[in-house]
């Protein structure tokens, strides 16, 4: 109906990532790689899979190990493939539409770290008879190093010698060449203590990865796996969740999780509702209410009527598109990548010209100079400046996922802290979105219950809220609605249709205008309404006005929190508004909204939008998913209010707040800016350290172990920075259970 109508919704006019199923006529396989962990093995791959004529597409998720090809070939060739470079894959299980990435076995990881250990203690050995006077040629010092070299050694060795063959320039190639180097001059336990402490940085590096990991298994977990179904003949069955049909009635216990999103047809109950919109209290559910699968039910016992099947609900959708985030590659991170790929080469000329002009060019001694060349290539591992930035941004994107903020991809999680103004729609966004009729007025001597029933029949085939009320208010009144013929929907302004042979039309101001039957009269009451902060529709024929109604709608409580919070950020808000523009200018003054637009047409938003963002501003906008798609497209972030169950919010906005709370806007622009910090800490921690250290081996004051330190600790260092962002998440639950009544 009337007001805040607007067009169908729209993508985004660039993708950041270009999804390879479109462009591509080969078949689409998912694996899951166990020891692909960092930028190192991706490297590895692409090196031997891309550029092959039968291999289309690669795609990598590293925090998930999962690796996408798009090819013509097997299973099991592709599987062959990686086998070649020591790639053990295996094809990821797809359990109702959701992929399910493997996890290293847990008796292999046991086993590695006792066999590390091991090493660690023979290199300590070697070290010690060198301390207590046997020289570092002695016969028990060379066979400790070597065992110790092979036993802590084998995976980097064997990773390095795959980098060989594909002429693929890491870490464990500069590794295997260190530990060659000081195996040449004859520094045995050295070489020893530095593969084991190589060892023992990989095994930590990757168990403080599975933290990051662990937020996408903790989203799919909570997931039931069975469903108390409703059998023909009325008892109930457990069965799995998965083999449950839209229609069917299932049973929810006091404690339990609701298996799949649907309606409540029987029962009463409350319901922990945090996994999904990330509230801190629980919901009271009636019957008619919508629940999700994944949320707890705590007390009564309630049937649901299942409305979406296991591959279909909501958590099942944002479990997909966090999947989907994870693998895109944030503006930093492309940054970063590219960085590398020119950084690890000039390090290795610079060690070169480190090991050969003082030796060859000025005559000092060939092996000092070639030890420094080692310390610096050991140093040069970028490793810790490339993993600083998905482990950063998978973080920040399970806290905002735990407090109902879906972001679709780390380019919208970074661009977040720039915005500089946000506009918001007004129905839905900063009201509540489900307002009431106060008041009717007949303009000439047809009865009331006449001109509610032309009013509700025209309304009747219009889902706008302003449209619901109408027709709530006359079905309360006992009114029933008459056959239209000819309906149709006037964006911007109303509806029209034909009731009993009469054309009759039901809109805004602008509408009456357009049909010039705008009176005095009219204008009056109109102009009263709208001061009062209501939306007036004026029911009309071709020729003259027959009544006007007006609605109110209830202004949430959490956008005045929401819109001062986002001003104390240096955040400029502008409402945008299909009402009339006294009616909007009153809503956005009771939220402390300065710069109120009002009549605006769809394609009006879209130009205020364009028009901010050629003078400059970095524009969000905030609507309801569905509708305002031009504007949210064409805004630097479209950002959908309660997208909670709707399929189109969740396609079209860039950031969905699963919830009706407008403090959740704040509270990821917050997030975004503490996560572009912590990128911008990680990545200087990481150039910091190797540059001192530099340094260092230049100056002959660093040794190959102190190198291999370095380079772990600043790999942990910028790791857990980055899995700070994980406790934002419970901080921002913390604070809104504070503001909770």
């Amino acid at each position: 109906m009337a007001n805040d109508q607007k067009c169908g919704a729209c993508c985004k006019e660039e993708s950041p990532v270009p999804t390879p199923t479109s462009a591509h006529s080969g078949t689409l396989l998912v694996f899951s790689i166990s020891n692909m962990d960092c930028p190192t093995e991706e490297k590895l791959i692409r090196k031997h899979l891309e550029g092959r004529s039968d291999i289309e597409a690669l795609q990598f998720n590293l925090m998930e190990r999962k690796l996408t090809v798009t090819t013509a070939l097997s299973v099991s060739a592709v599987q062959s493939a990686l086998r070649e470079i020591g790639m053990q894959a295996v094809p990821a299980t797809i359990e109702g539409g959701l992929v399910t990435v493997g996890e290293p076995p847990e008796g292999r990881s046991r086993i590695t770290w006792w066999r590390v250990g091991f090493a660690g203690v023979l290199a300590l050995l070697a070290e010690g008879l060198v301390f207590a006077g046997m020289a570092e040629s002695a016969w028990p010092v060379v066979a400790l190093a070597l065992l110790a070299i092979a036993l802590g050694g084998v995976d980097t060795l064997r990773k390095g010698w795959f980098a060989l063959k594909t002429f693929t320039l890491n870490i464990n190639f500069l590794m295997s060449i260190a530990v060659a180097g000081a195996i040449v001059i004859g520094q045995w336990p050295e070489a020893a203590m530095v593969t084991v402490l190589f060892a023992v940085a990989e095994l930590i590096e990757s168990y403080s990865l599975e933290k990051a990991r662990g937020a996408i298994q903790k989203l799919m977990a909570m997931a039931p796996e069975t469903a108390r179904l409703q059998t023909s003949a009325g008892q109930w069955q457990v069965v799995e969740a998965r083999t449950v049909s839209t229609g069917q009635i299932v049973q929810v216990l006091p404690g339990e999780r609701v298996p799949l999103d649907g309606e409540v047809v029987a029962g009463r109950s409350t319901v922990n509702q945090a996994p999904i919109t990330g509230e801190s209290l629980p919901v009271e559910k009636l019957v008619g209410d919508a629940v999700f699968a994944g949320t707890i039910n705590e007390h009564g016992v309630i049937e649901v009527k299942v409305s979406a099947d296991y591959s279909h609900t909501t958590l099942a959708k944002i479990i997909e598109t966090v999947q989907e985030a994870q693998a895109q590659r944030a503006p930093t991170q492309r940054f970063v990548d590219e960085f590398a790929r020119y950084y690890t080469p000039a390090v290795v000329v610079m060690a070169l010209f480190v090991v050969l002009v003082p030796s060859v060019f000025m005559g000092l001694p060939f092996e000092t100079w070639l030890y420094r060349g080692l310390v610096l290539l050991v140093i040069a591992c970028p490793c810790a400046l490339v993993i600083s930035t998905p482990v950063t941004v998978v973080s920040a994107l399970a806290a905002a996922a735990q407090q109902g903020i879906l972001v679709k991809g780390g380019v919208y999680l970074e661009g977040g802290h720039k915005l500089t103004l946000v506009a918001l729609d007004k129905t839905g966004t900063l009201t509540e979105g489900r307002p009431v009729v106060t008041d009717v007025m007949p303009l000439n001597h047809r009865p009331l219950p006449e001109l509610l029933q032309l009013a509700m029949s025209l309304d009747a085939h219009s889902t706008h809220p302003v449209a619901a009320a109408i027709v709530a208010h006359a079905t309360g009144l006992g009114v029933s609605p008459s056959a239209v013929t000819e309906f149709e929907s006037l964006t911007g302004r109303g509806v029209t249709g034909v009731i009993d042979g009469q054309r009759y039309y039901l809109g805004n101001h602008r509408l009456i205008e357009e049909l010039v039957v705008c009176s005095p009269a009219v204008e009056e009451r109109l102009f009263r309404l709208e001061a009062e902060g209501k939306t007036a529709v004026v029911l009309a024929t071709t020729t003259e006005p027959l009544a006007v109604l007006a609605v109110a709608d209830a202004i949430r409580e959490s956008s005045v929190q929401a819109v001062r919070e986002l001003n104390a950020m240096g955040i400029r808000t502008l409402m945008l508004s299909g009402d009339n523009q006294q009616t909007a200018a009153t809503i956005a003054a009771q939220v402390g909204i300065t710069d109120a637009r009002g009549n605006l047409l769809p394609e009006d938003k879209l130009k205020i939008v364009a028009e901010l963002q050629a003078a400059g501003e970095v524009v969000g906008m905030v609507g309801d998913g569905v509708n305002d798609a031009p504007a949210l497209a064409k805004s630097f972030i479209g950002f959908a209010m309660g997208a909670a169950g709707t399929d189109t919010a969740l396609e079209t906005a860039d950031v969905a707040l699963m919830k009706d709370d407008l403090r959740k806007l704040p509270a990821f622009i917050s997030l975004s800016r503490q996560a572009s910090r912590v990128l911008w800490q990680n990545i200087s921690v990481a150039l910091g350290i190797k540059a001192v250290f530099f340094g260092l081996a230049l100056a002959g004051m660093a040794t190959l172990w102190m190198a291999v330190f370095a380079d772990m600790g600043a790999s942990l260092i910028v790791v857990f920075n980055g899995l700070r962002l994980l406790r934002s998440g419970n901080g921002m639950k913390h604070q809104e259970a504070g503001d909770a009544p």
